[in-house]
């Protein structure tokens, strides 16, 4: 993923968090007292990169579009350019239909949303439970969520910027979120990734069991275990981010979109559902929660497509290739070639579809923000009008993702900024389209 996560791994399992405490993953010993804190201006010690409703069964992200439907699949071309279309059910190579990705992930969609829409039932007004304050704990759990707060300005101001206009619930529960996903992702993309194994997520999965019951392990555990016990957030997406990391412990090719869209809705897809509860949908919104639920998905896999054409060359240089093998091939490229750097012909238009095929997803999300509460749309808008910038600038670089790292300037992102907040003024549409898989 494209954020970072301050965190650190040694080898024998001892985990050093870069927010200044010290404590083991090690099964059975679990902090039940008070944590133990070192000042929280201590220097950081590491840094890094860092879907039952009347729903079409069919819809977890895709796009509506130009591309035409089959029950079981199909493609189409525009210059040249096919796509494969997955449906709620596909062929594995025993000749079984077996559930899609699309289809899976839709069901975790769907059991989000009924969440909300249960919390909603249960009062007029979409309010935070209160918080429950116990002898000795309210300083920390303020700090905890200070600290969140920096860590989010350090490492995704634009962002930041955005939630301060957020009322001071939602804008603290985001941040405990947003560092969260730094540090599950920093496991395997940080500097002692090589000393984590299968083992150390299941534990990670374990520690996050306790969070959702209330049994947080540390500072920022407890923020985050505060921010579950307030809104209606779901366990499964923070589950399923963290079988994208052992993804990519285990796999480094994916033979086709369907088992890429998989990875992608693990690893990014996954933070729109877990920030939508806390984000909210305008009380005008018409649009149904599945609706709604379905664009935040859309922008993540739009975001995460997008970190894949970007980071194409420093993945090769790890041996990983994030592009559907199929449709490598059918370009007419190998992953030697991949390897070797070389902009081609074939390598430009290869990418130009694959730049198309992310542009699409943005198109979707774009309609999902429009729906959410309005103290929440700007920092959405921001984030996603920087994200799909780094698209253009892999068309200024010409197409070369192998040597030259696309990024947008400091000017530019501050153009977007009043962009974003003038989109995140207009009041949502009354309906949202079915999203359509390509």
């Amino acid at each position: 993923m494209s954020v970072a996560m301050l965190w650190v791994v040694s080898p024998n399992s001892e985990v050093s968090s870069c927010f200044g405490c010290v404590e083991t993953v090690r099964e059975g010993n679990r902090l039940l007292d008070a944590p133990r804190f070192t000042s929280r201006d201590r220097n950081l010690m590491c840094g890094g990169r860092f879907k039952k409703g009347k729903m079409p069964r069919r819809s977890s992200t895709s796009l509506n579009a130009e591309f035409k439907i089959s029950s079981l699949g199909g493609s189409t071309s525009d210059n040249g350019g096919n796509f494969s279309v997955v449906s709620s059910m596909v062929a594995n190579p025993a000749g079984e239909l077996t559930v899609s990705s699309e289809q899976k992930v839709y069901d975790v969609v769907l059991k989000q949303a009924a969440l909300v829409k249960k919390q909603l039932r249960s009062s007029e007004d979409y309010e935070v439970k209160p918080d429950i304050v116990l002898p000795g704990t309210l300083s920390l759990l303020s700090e905890a969520y200070d600290r969140c707060g920096e860590v989010c300005a350090e490492y995704a101001k634009t962002f930041y910027l955005g939630t301060l206009l957020m009322t001071p619930e939602r804008r603290r529960a985001i941040w405990a979120i947003y560092v969260w996903c730094r540090r599950t992702d920093e496991l395997v993309d940080g500097p002692n990734a090589s000393h984590i194994t299968p083992s150390a997520l299941d534990r990670w999965e374990s520690r996050l069991d306790d969070l959702f019951k209330g049994r947080p392990f540390d500072m920022l555990d407890a923020a985050l275990s505060d921010t579950v016990a307030k809104f209606p957030v779901d366990i499964q997406p923070f589950k399923d981010m963290i079988e994208g990391m052992r993804m990519d412990l285990r796999k480094s090719r994916y033979k086709n979109f369907d088992e890429l869209y998989l990875y992608c809705y693990y690893v990014a897809g996954t933070v729109g559902l877990m920030s939508v509860p806390v984000m909210g949908i305008a009380p005008e919104s018409q649009a149904t929660t599945e609706s709604v639920y379905n664009a935040a998905l859309a922008l993540g896999i739009a975001n995460q497509l997008t970190n894949i054409l970007r980071d194409v060359g420093e993945d090769a240089r790890r041996g990983r290739v994030y592009l559907p093998q199929d449709e490598l091939a059918q370009a007419g490229i190998s992953d030697e070639d991949i390897f070797s750097g070389k902009v081609t012909e074939k390598w430009r238009n290869f990418i130009k579809k694959q730049i198309k095929r992310a542009r699409m997803f943005f198109d979707e999300a774009e309609k999902g923000v429009t729906q959410l509460s309005s103290a929440s749309r700007w920092p959405v808008w921001a984030s996603l009008l920087l994200y799909r910038q780094i698209l253009d600038e892999i068309e200024v670089n010409d197409y070369n993702n192998f040597t030259k790292r696309a990024y947008v300037s400091k000017p530019k992102k501050i153009l977007a900024l009043p962009i974003a907040y003038a989109k995140s003024v207009v009041s949502p549409s009354r309906t949202l389209s079915p999203l359509v898989k390509a």
